[in-house]
């Protein structure tokens, strides 16, 4: 590969984990707790790549589409690598305003041979889009797979089931979106590690796409005929299934709502089996027999007083100083801010931004402290990777064993974050091992009632000479445990999980193999074909970790298709399909609800640096109001007038109010307030109060609300069908003219 000089470094997260049953902490964390990834800048390399160069390999993927960008609205990024894949990969961006509509989009090309990598585009008019989209998913889905097979070389992959949408809410002025997801395959079997992804907008349009390259693209795979009877392999799981009872902590990141519940899962031992022997597989490679369940043992059997007992800014700073200091001349630390903030689980904490300086410029990372007990709660150690870029990594005969390296994650952790430790357990899964830089990535799970705890660990890498590399806490306070008392049993559990059981034959790369460029095949479990599900220890019913249970689905005469939209895009929040009357009219509350979730996101109760004592615009809509989001967005908008104390959320809405409330979404209101310039045709004009003349003007013209038989009906009550249809039409004409809340 090309010679390189490696300048500088980012942290990312390391996303993919491959593992049999989901949990709430794997939308975060690596089930098998692999480290965060590093992003090393490349300065120079013995070929350079120009920035016409990615522009023209561009060009030849979307012939004709980008014409009407120019070189000059390109910008190249810094050539990067990663450490654990040598590749080197470059960054295009392009963005321009056409008609005061703004355009934007990335893409990644990876090797000598400038592959893109990925793709992703935001046009400049999505009106044709959004719902009712313009293709069908079938339709979406044919246009992905001609684009994958014509110019991402997709003629050996396959459709897999739907992709997981990781957004419980879309807004209404965003586009239908269709996401297609494809395995390569070999002898007609997916491989686990070669995957793409395609996205499709609602007019047709390709606006996305990431494909996985090979490090090697000379791979030798086990022989599909030579493998163990799938029937004979259900049977040997079956016989050696066991499961456990879980607590799981599932949080809501629009509310920051956390809800425990017990679960059961197959024991984590259980990986899959390679076809080609029937051995198990494990973390460390394939084995014979199936690994045995680990003992739940606690770090500290009692409690250890905290370091401090709370901490200044300044106290905060001085410990920053002391723990991130680096020896070496060549290196300049430097605290870039300070300050104290709730992070994600509510604990409040000192935050601490700094920057390594040396000679070409410099890195930095970040470090949290907890304010009440002095203790360093997440670190990512970067003076490691610093010292090799200079040649003063220092030699190291050998790594460490894992009990040795587990030994000192032990110290580190009585050292740093005493407190904690009553809490949590010795590590009952196998470590991540880096083998290349001899690293070690530890997790400490949370035992409450002698239970273990899934998405409350604390993860410890250790570095080949012992020392701490990462630390994370994610101890969350949670006041309510259930009881265990009334779940089904053991007996019971095993026995749904056995008839849900299914095994899918995979190409796999196992990390322990000795032939680096080889695929095994594996037998891997899937339970209820969903690897989002999880069995509820209380029911004894599966449920989804995402979408809960099936989206529900209501009738209507007229309005069937909008409400279904609605309700399935989270916008519109319906209980029961049987007890729900599209007909009914709907409340001043309910209606702002509907409407300000169509427009905009929301994060309920997230903590935002910087964030002020919050408002309170009416009396009776207090910070703990389950309204009083979308109310105070509302009126921060203009939507709304803060005209009384009071805001009457449970009276009915009318066509007049709601045609007002959407010409201020418009940014019409200017011309609306000149009543003069407006003649109303309708037979109840008169109804009409003279103030808001202008407002069912527009809102008749564009066809928000629609005039009937020569009248507006204005001070008509608004049905749940009827503020559907209008909030769709209302999104159009958002879309149309690039208006949006953009906050």
């Amino acid at each position: 590969m090309a010679k390189i000089k490696k300048l500088g470094l980012i942290v990312t997260s390391s996303v993919l984990s491959f593992g049999m049953f989901s949990s709430m902490v794997n939308a975060s964390t690596s089930e098998n707790g692999q480290p965060e990834k590093v992003r090393i800048q490349v300065a120079s390399t013995d070929t350079a790549i120009t920035k016409d160069q990615l522009i023209n390999k561009f060009r030849k993927m979307f012939p004709n589409q980008f014409d009407f960008l120019t070189n000059s609205d390109f910008q190249m990024s810094s050539a990067h690598i990663f450490p654990e894949d040598e590749t080197v990969r470059h960054d295009l961006y392009f963005t321009k305003t056409i008609n005061g509509k703004r355009v934007d989009g990335n893409i990644g090309f990876v090797g000598e041979e400038l592959d893109i990598e990925y793709f992703s585009y935001q046009p400049p008019n999505v009106t044709d889009a959004l719902f009712p989209a313009k293709v069908s998913k079938e339709e979406a889905r044919k246009i992905a797979e001609d684009f994958m097979k014509k110019f991402l070389d997709g003629k050996e992959y396959q459709l897999e089931t739907d992709t997981f949408n990781y957004y419980p809410q879309q807004i209404l002025t965003e586009p239908v979106r269709y996401s297609f997801s494809y395995t390569r395959t070999e002898n007609k079997i997916s491989i686990a590690d070669q995957r793409m992804e395609v996205s499709v907008l609602g007019n047709g349009e390709v606006v996305s796409f990431y494909k996985m390259f090979p490090r090697s693209k000379s791979s030798t795979f086990d022989d599909a005929t030579k493998i163990k009877d799938k029937n004979e392999m259900v049977k040997k799981v079956k016989d050696n299934l066991s499961v456990e009872l879980n607590y799981q902590i599932n949080y809501d990141y629009r509310t920051s709502d956390r809800n425990v519940q017990l679960v059961y899962r197959p024991t984590a031992k259980l990986q899959g089996v390679e076809a080609a022997t029937g051995k198990w597989m494990t973390a460390n490679g394939y084995s014979a027999d199936l690994p045995s369940k680990t003992k739940i043992e606690k770090i500290t059997a009692n409690p250890i007083p905290a370091k401090k007992d709370g901490i200044t800014v300044e106290e905060a700073k001085k410990i920053a100083e002391q723990f991130l200091a680096v020896d070496s001349d060549k290196f300049t630390l430097r605290i870039e801010s300070i300050h104290e903030m709730e992070n994600y689980n509510g604990v409040p904490v000192i935050y601490v931004q700094y920057m390594y300086q040396y000679a070409n410029g410099g890195s930095g990372g970040s470090l949290e402290l907890n304010k009440n007990t002095g203790e360093i709660i997440h670190y990512y150690n970067m003076k490691d990777h610093l010292m090799k870029e200079i040649g003063e990594n220092p030699k190291k005969e050998k790594s460490l064993s894992k009990q040795e390296a587990l030994s000192q994650a032990v110290k580190h952790l009585k050292q740093w974050v005493p407190s904690y430790l009553h809490n949590y357990a010795m590590p009952i899964e196998e470590p991540y091992f880096d083998e290349v830089l001899g690293t070690y990535q530890f997790s400490f799970p949370r035992v409450v009632n002698g239970i273990v705890v899934n998405g409350d660990q604390i993860h410890v890498g250790i570095a080949a000479d012992g020392s701490l590399n990462s630390l994370s806490v994610n101890y969350q306070e949670i006041e309510n445990w259930p009881s265990s008392d009334g779940v089904i049993s053991e007996q019971e559990a095993k026995k749904i999980l056995e008839e849900a059981l299914n095994l899918k034959l995979t190409y796999m790369k196992h990390a322990k193999s000795e032939k680096e460029n080889h695929y095994d095949l594996v037998y891997v479990p899937v339970f209820n074909d969903d690897p989002f599900s999880y069995l509820n220890a209380d029911t004894g019913e599966w449920n989804n970790l995402f979408n809960g249970k099936d989206s529900i689905t209501v009738s209507h005469a007229w309005a069937e298709e909008e409400l279904n939209y609605l309700i399935n895009a989270k916008v519109l929040d319906v209980k029961d399909a049987k007890s729900f009357n599209g007909d009914a009219a709907i409340s001043k509350g309910e209606a702002l609800k509907v409407l300000m979730n169509s427009l905009t996101y929301f994060y309920y109760g997230g903590y935002y640096f910087g964030q002020e004592e919050l408002n309170q615009t009416f009396d009776n809509i207090n910070p703990k109001h389950p309204l009083y989001q979308e109310i105070e967005r509302a009126v921060e908008a203009g939507i709304i007038k803060a005209d009384g104390k009071n805001f009457d959320v449970d009276a009915p809405v009318t066509r007049e109010e709601l045609s007002v409330w959407m010409i201020r979404v418009l940014g019409l209101e200017q011309a609306a307030k000149d009543s003069n310039i407006f003649k109303l045709g309708f037979e109840d004009a008169d109804k009409v109060q003279s103030k808001n003349t202008g407002y069912v003007a527009i809102a008749n013209s564009l066809g928000l609300f629609k005039e009937e038989q020569k009248r507006f009906n204005p001070d008509r009550e608004v049905s749940y069908a009827e503020l559907a249809v209008s909030t769709i039409r209302l999104a159009h004409a958002i879309a149309e003219n690039g208006r949006g809340l953009r906050y």
